[in-house]
């Protein structure tokens, strides 16, 4: 509103013109008026349930008003007649004076660490129990992990894109594998996995020919992703101290993992794949390979017969890479299918193969660097 209206004599319906119009005191009268001044005074607001002029609102039409606006609708910083104007940027509004300052919010691990914790701890008995009391328990344990990591990958692909992979013969193949590892070696290995691929070739030709070829080849790599690969840690048991080398392979893929993950938290700010993997960063990385390289040298030198401490260096090295690999690896293959977590069967940690990914292709890695270093 224009202030220099307020305090001039009353007149019906109209106090007067601002300072550029007719003599204060004169009610202009007429259409003629009304046409000519309608652009240079600005209207009065209409206020509902106010007296009409001559009531108890005049009594202050000749001084300010103590505090606060004359009227509802006028705008809350609207200065007196002569007053130096703020910017209006520079005035609070309510909603500021109302709302208090957002809280700092903490950074948050992004995980159930209670039940990954517990998770871990269980799965962790279960592998030192059967690996250091009965050998074939733990190549039991293998095949059991193998077939719910291929029943996991192959309920995620048809769900997600319509791949109907054999299970049946992924199973049983997979399984097989991993025995013919253990008791045949290599060559075990590489034959069963290529009878695997057959018997998966051959079962899907029961149904109809639409979608064989995306079905077998999606069959074919589940045998090689999970218990091919799975295999190099059953032919790691062979050796004398079998035991000992599957443990180190194990507490340098986790070393590996927990060293990513906890100075990638504490301290990430690059990312390492923002297309892939959003959440990993290059201090991870960093982290992963600090961790593992430490813990490699210390395991290959007090656990590993003949092993010294800078081939556990190197080992650490390269349990780093393949595992962070194969962690990008997975994570390329579940955002391809619009997934999180291949499973929900370990709370805080996804399914099976949310455990296996950093594993798998780091198993012929520590296999072939355990064979070139010890024998």
């Amino acid at each position: 509103m224009n202030d220099s209206s307020w305090g001039a004599p009353p007149h019906t319906g109209y106090w007067g013109p601002s300072e550029g119009g007719p003599v204060q005191g004169a009610a202009p009268a007429g259409p003629a008026y009304d046409a000519h001044h309608a652009q240079q005074t600005r209207p009065m607001p209409i206020v509902p349930d106010v007296p009409a002029h001559g009531g108890d609102q005049d009594d202050d039409r000749g001084a300010a008003r103590p505090g606060g606006p004359l009227f509802r609708d006028e705008m809350p910083h609207a200065q007196p007649y002569g007053a130096v104007p703020q910017k209006p940027d520079s005035m609070p509004t309510p909603d500021d004076a109302q709302q208090p300052a957002p809280a700092p919010q903490k950074k948050s691990a992004g995980r159930d660490l209670g039940a990954a914790i517990g998770v871990a701890i269980g799965l962790g008995v279960v592998i030192i129990a059967s690996l250091f009391v009965v050998k074939a328990a733990f190549v039991g344990v293998i095949a059991v992990a193998v077939v719910v990591g291929l029943w996991e990958l192959t309920s995620r692909l048809q769900e997600r894109k319509g791949i109907k992979a054999p299970l049946v013969p992924l199973a049983l193949g997979g399984a097989a594998m991993v025995v013919s590892g253990y008791v045949r070696g290599p060559e075990g290995a590489w034959v069963a996995m290529a009878l695997t691929a057959l018997a998966v070739l051959v079962w899907r030709m029961t149904e109809p020919p639409e979608g064989y070829l995306k079905d077998v080849t999606a069959g074919v790599f589940a045998a090689f992703y999970v218990p091919f690969l799975a295999t190099f840690v059953a032919m790691m048991l062979t050796a004398d101290d079998g035991a000992q080398r599957v443990l180190t392979f194990l507490l340098l893929t986790v070393v590996s993992d927990t060293g990513a993950y906890a100075i990638g938290w504490r301290f990430g700010k690059h990312k390492l794949a923002p297309r892939i993997s959003p959440g990993k960063t290059r201090e991870g990385l960093f982290g992963a390979v600090a961790f593992a390289m430490v813990a490699g040298a210390l395991l290959m030198e007090f656990v590993i017969d003949d092993g010294t401490w800078w081939q556990g260096l190197l080992l650490g090295l390269a349990v780093a890479v393949s595992a962070t690999l194969g962690d990008l690896g997975e994570s390329m293959i579940k955002r391809d299918l619009g997934i999180k977590d291949m499973g929900t069967l370990l709370p805080g940690h996804g399914g099976i193969m949310d455990r296996l990914d950093s594993l798998l292709p780091t198993a012929p890695v520590v296999w072939l660097l355990f064979v070139a270093f010890v024998g």
